[in-house]
């Protein structure tokens, strides 16, 4: 459903663990804007009725219904935007705003 890489999982663990969030689970959710783009959100928070779960890289991530479609097939990272400045980012297909990675030029 979505995948979360290793660097994420590394940096939602430590951010648990200073939140003092316990055995809390991330929450993911997603809704598309009056122009189709989707937002997105996350936090700490114990399992609902109706959750979608998914374990990935140690870490339990919750969707409500209303945002599995959103986020299946997305991504989840978390990548140095410039030098010293990290964030979490959601590479998602279904996002029209999403880019596909242009195929490299093979070297002559």
């Amino acid at each position: 459903m979505i995948t979360v890489t290793p660097q994420a999982a590394e940096q939602i663990a430590k951010s648990a663990q200073q939140a003092g969030a316990g055995n809390a689970c991330l929450r993911l959710a997603a809704r598309q804007d009056d122009k189709g783009a989707i937002e997105y959100g996350m936090g700490f928070d114990d399992a609902a009725d109706g959750d979608t779960q998914v374990a990935a890289n140690g870490i339990t991530i919750l969707v409500s219904p209303g945002s599995v479609e959103l986020l299946t097939g997305a991504t989840l990272d978390y990548v140095q935007i410039n030098p010293g400045e990290w964030r979490f980012i959601f590479v998602n297909p279904n996002d029209p705003s999403h880019k596909a990675p242009q195929p490299r030029a093979s070297p002559p």
